[in-house]
């Protein structure tokens, strides 16, 4: 086909896209109704807490001893652990309440300037865990094992056994917290706030103590202890549908009348339910004109 044929083509195929897409643009500027893809959606997550009294605790103790050889450590070890937990079911504790967390057994260096280090002795570290629950007897537990040759107390956590119930007040703080948040921004959107799409429930879980007033009435003769309160936590994820005229606006182009890519994922596109609208379509530029060839010229092939 000759030069001047094949612009003239190019230019009656951009001049179809271009009318193609201007008959559609009165379409796509319309509103648009919410078809079959569903309604427009708004996603918020809610928060809620709850606060209950804890009914257990839990105590990580240890025994520490040295000496010259490393037999020698783990047997003085053994013995003194054998007495702390004597004390510990004396106390009323159940021997399966008692668990063993870690042994450990570790040489004493002694490092000195321009010399290889040299071993001085060793140490075993002997941990268990303890479960108390008898909360009014936590103090009197502490004392007994300490006085048993207990020399390490690595902390103690309180926890709800069951917190069933406080764990559903915060799930539903979480919701109330939801409503709270979509409902503000329905309102700021000028849109009304449909029916709940999905819920799903994110996290729940307890959270650390807080402080409250001491056990000591309970415990006046051994040690104070503050067991505070369990705090339980929830979070939820709820998709509200978007109602009103302005929920199903179309969406607009990065500028009037420029070409509306493809959104991706990722960059705030709608998700594969909701309705996507492409846009107005800028035509194509006019193809480059070429001159005809003079007479007696000859076109040269094409490859």
């Amino acid at each position: 086909m000759r030069p001047h044929l094949r612009a003239t083509a190019a230019r009656r195929l951009a001049l179809s896209a271009a009318m193609t897409a201007l008959l559609a643009a009165p379409a796509l500027a319309a509103p648009m109704v919410c078809g079959h893809a569903g309604p427009s959606r708004l996603t918020v997550t809610g928060e809620g807490q709850s606060r209950i009294a804890p009914d257990m605790a839990t105590v990580q103790l240890g025994v520490t001893t040295q000496a010259d050889t490393a037999s020698a450590a783990m047997e003085e070890n053994s013995t003194q652990q054998r007495v702390v937990i004597d004390a510990l079911t004396g106390a009323g504790i159940e021997e399966a309440q008692i668990q063993t967390a870690g042994l450990n057994l570790n040489p004493l260096m002694q490092y000195g300037e321009n010399q290889a280090p040299t071993v001085t002795g060793y140490q075993a570290t002997n941990t268990v865990q303890v479960r108390v629950t008898d909360m009014a007897r936590l103090g009197e537990v502490l004392d007994a094992i300490v006085g048993a040759g207990a020399n390490e107390i690595n902390g103690i956590t309180f926890t709800r056994e069951d917190g069933t119930e406080a764990l559903d007040d915060a799930r539903r703080d979480a919701v109330t917290d939801a409503r709270r948040k979509a409902e503000l921004l329905a309102e700021a959107a000028g849109v009304e706030l449909g029916p709940i799409l999905t819920l799903r429930d994110i996290q729940t879980g307890q959270g650390g103590p807080r402080p409250m007033m001491r056990m000591e009435a309970a415990m006046a003769d051994s040690t104070p202890v503050q067991p505070g309160q369990v705090e339980m936590t929830a979070q939820v994820e709820i998709d509200y549908a978007l109602a009103g005229d302005a929920a199903c606006a179309p969406m607009r182009g990065p500028r009037q009348g420029g070409p509306v890519h493809p959104p991706m994922h990722g960059d705030g596109a709608p998700t594969p339910s909701e309705p996507i609208v492409p846009g107005i379509v800028e035509p194509l530029p006019d193809a480059p004109q070429m001159d005809a060839p003079e007479a007696g010229e000859t076109e040269a092939p094409a490859n």
